[in-house]
């Protein structure tokens, strides 16, 4: 059993490609990965497309951005793939029994490069990290379901003419996935498993649910006092830890941490609480908007690096309103660390609240606040689900080949 993986961009933490590809070849199936950009170095596994397919995804992500530039920003991302790369006669594609496409948009493929792989008559399985192959082009839809049925009138560019931009992706995924019966489709999470069964474009095509994978030798529970001697904290407070990427985003949810935090610093659990915070976002707005004392970690680009972050914190809050099968959570949970979080999306798979973590209600920062206080108060017995166990995974992709070949 070959298996090819096709990617965006190769990353050194979090890239789920990678973390498949491994557990694949630990379990006996040989597995290779072909991906458009890479930050990390070279790997007999991996194949890098040149600079031409990238100058097209450059190009792509440009007229893109002009297409949509009178959409809503608040309902996120919206792609609308117009050029793309056709990688369907690489020797890795043409020799593959079973193909898995990932996140392979900002111009990586496109339908017409989509097609041309299925053409191949192999198995291709599109592994849904949000919801955008089962919409007009939104990768989440909120409260919208008018994917159920089909696209159009799209709240994302409300007031533009019809047929729009969603209207016009919905017609095109209907095409592409009427058109071939080779196609499966592969969810994460309960929920979106569920949003595809219902979605129009995918309710009569096969949709499984196969949950992500993690590499439990990186992300493992090690000594609370030790993480945070490593990071230079005092092991006499306690730690609130999180990630932010872009304060701006739809999805992550910050107006809504910052509200509890400043709800949880008028509480009594206040005392001795510091944050931590990982990632990219601008640290003088974030610092301004904090009433803790507060450390900034920047990017982490290494996985151990990562693992001693989530052990160091005595609890990780994620506050996402808008998820799939947020990493974030699974790596804390797997490293012993309650996570807090909006109970929305694919989260409730991982958190069992009040044992693990705490389910707040959606967009609500007192909840939130309480749901900090009740894990930094209780000494939680923090696992993750076992239906994320890595041998029932691995188990679920192989009894998928067996039901695509037969």
């Amino acid at each position: 059993m070959r298996i090819v993986q096709l990617q965006y961009r190769a990353s050194p933490a979090g890239d789920f490609s990678k973390r498949l590809h491994d557990i694949f070849v630990e379990s006996g199936i040989e597995s290779s990965i072909v991906t458009l950009f890479s930050d990390v170095g070279a790997e007999a596994y991996r194949h890098e497309l040149g600079r031409f397919p990238q100058w097209r995804s450059k190009l792509d992500n440009h007229l893109q951005n002009y297409l949509t530039r009178k959409s809503d920003r608040q309902y996120g991302l919206f792609s609308y793939p117009l050029l793309g790369t056709d990688v369907s006669q690489l020797p890795e594609l043409r020799e593959a029994d079973v193909i898995y496409l990932h996140w392979v948009l900002f111009g990586f493929l496109n339908y017409k490069s989509i097609a041309a792989l299925a053409e191949l008559g192999k198995p291709l399985v599109i592994v849904m990290h949000d919801m955008w192959s089962i919409t007009g082009g939104c990768h989440h839809s909120f409260t919208c379901e008018k994917y159920r049925t089909a696209c159009g009138q799209c709240q994302v560019f409300a007031g533009q003419k019809s047929p729009d931009l969603a209207a016009r992706g919905f017609r095109k995924k209907q095409k592409l996935y009427a058109r071939y019966d080779n196609l499966h489709f592969v969810s994460p999470s309960k929920w979106l498993y569920e949003c595809a069964r219902q979605s129009a474009l995918t309710k009569h095509k096969p949709v499984y649910h196969i949950p992500n994978v993690l590499d439990r030798q990186k992300f493992k529970p090690i000594d609370k006092k030790v993480a945070k001697e490593i990071l230079n904290i005092p092991t006499h407070g306690q730690v609130i830890a999180f990630g932010a990427v872009s304060i701006d985003s739809p999805y992550k949810g910050w107006e809504y941490l910052k509200k509890a935090l400043h709800y949880l610093h008028a509480s009594a659990t206040s005392q001795k609480v510091s944050i931590l915070v990982f990632g990219g976002a601008d640290q003088q707005v974030l610092s301004d908007s904090i009433p803790f004392k507060t450390r900034f970690l920047g990017r982490i680009q290494d996985e151990y690096a990562m693992s001693v972050v989530y052990n160091a914190a005595d609890v990780v809050v994620a506050p996402s309103t808008a998820d799939n099968l947020p990493y974030v959570v699974f790596e804390s949970l797997a490293c012993g660390t309650p996570v807090v979080a909006f109970e929305v999306g694919g989260i409730p798979d991982l958190i069992r609240h009040k044992k693990n973590g705490y389910l707040a209600s959606y967009k609500d920062a007192a909840d939130l606040a309480a749901g900090m206080a009740y894990c930094l108060d209780y000494d939680l017995e923090v696992r993750t689900p076992p239906e994320f166990d890595t041998a029932a995974t691995v188990q679920k992709h192989r009894e998928l080949y067996e039901t695509m070949i037969k």
